[in-house]
């Protein structure tokens, strides 16, 4: 059995007795009506339940009202405090959102924008790009003929805006409240395909080089960072490398790698912060409720998803491309300690 058929604007014109172009104008508030027949035609949509089409409304304008965004991963909560801040930015301008997940993936990325761009998109915020695998052309074309905005994304491409937190001065500001701390063998954790990663990496190997105190084996790449399994993998990798080089503290470039490092010391029987300390990185809403609470470092997510958004409007409405960098800040908790004598 074939279900009922939606009401249509001509339906609605109809049983309002005016005319399409009236019923369009009610709909979308961009001419004046005279009260009575606003009344007409508001009723007649709510007793008809019609349902404005969108996407023939934006035909008929040849004007988009969806920002396309694409996400690396669903499985981490920083990116859903992102795209909180994006939703709640974007909806006071009169835009949705239509989001795509790259799954962790540099082709994938590009398939999700190609797709996202075949919809007609007003423009694109692009969260934590895998722009070292980049191919800059295919940006480069994408930010000529449509608004760009990359979140925590390195790699220049003309024409596009940035939002991005200081995450190296994040890492350097969590690496010397540790190293405040006594701590000098600080095991670094980090994922792959994500430029955060190489950035964090890099600040680490600076400072550590600095202190004198620089081991190959502090480093620890888990894979996917963002993703079902972060946590369990990183418990896995640390289950076998902390007995092996015994760090005083682990210093991760996540929460989820922390909440995974958390296990893996309550698996050895080691005692956080007691005989080891564990620096996250993010403060995602998970970090307050696993025991002890991570210390971390707060990336201002909603902030950022925010700032995107305006961003995005901006290049949309002037075509302007702006650089934003958010700072971080320290929270600390009950998993980071001063080092054992």
């Amino acid at each position: 059995m074939m279900g009922k058929k939606n009401a249509t604007i001509v339906d609605v014109a109809k049983e309002a007795g005016v005319s399409v172009a009236t019923v369009s104008r009610v709909v979308n508030g961009n001419y004046p009506v005279k009260p009575e027949t606003k009344v007409a035609v508001s009723a007649a949509i709510e007793k008809l339940h019609y349902v404005p089409n969108v996407q023939a409304r934006e035909l008929n304008q040849r004007r988009s009202t969806t920002i396309g965004v694409v996400v690396p991963s669903l499985y981490n909560m920083f990116f859903a405090e992102v795209i909180d801040g994006i939703e709640a930015t974007v909806r006071k301008d009169k835009y949705s959102l239509l989001l795509n997940c790259a799954q962790n993936d540099p082709e994938q990325e590009q398939a999700c924008i190609r797709a996202l761009v075949a919809r007609n998109v007003a423009g694109l915020i692009v969260i934590s790009p895998n722009t070292s695998n980049m191919q800059e052309d295919f940006y480069q074309r994408l930010a000529e003929r449509t608004p760009l905005v990359f979140i925590n994304g390195y790699h220049q491409i003309e024409g596009a805006s940035y939002v991005s937190n200081d995450e190296a001065g994040g890492m350097r500001t969590a690496l010397t409240s540790l190293r405040k701390l006594g701590h000098e063998r600080i095991l670094l954790v980090r994922g792959s395909h994500s430029d955060s990663y190489e950035v964090k990496e890099k600040v680490y190997r600076n400072f550590m080089e600095e202190q004198g105190c620089l081991d190959e084996n502090l480093i620890l790449d888990i894979g996917a960072g963002n993703s079902v399994d972060t946590v369990d993998n990183t418990a896995d990798y640390l289950l076998a490398r902390l007995p092996e080089v015994r760090p005083t503290a682990v210093c991760c470039c996540n929460d989820l790698m922390a909440v995974g490092a958390l296990n893996a010391c309550k698996a050895l029987e080691l005692s956080v912060p007691e005989d080891i300390s564990i620096m996250g990185f993010d403060n995602i809403s998970l970090s307050r409720y696993v025991a002890p609470k991570l210390t971390t470092m707060d990336q201002n997510m909603f902030q950022l998803g925010e700032s995107a958004a305006a961003l995005v409007v901006e290049k949309i409405r002037y075509g302007r491309s702006k650089k934003i960098v958010l700072g971080n800040m320290l929270i600390q908790r009950e998993s980071v300690a001063e080092a054992k004598a």
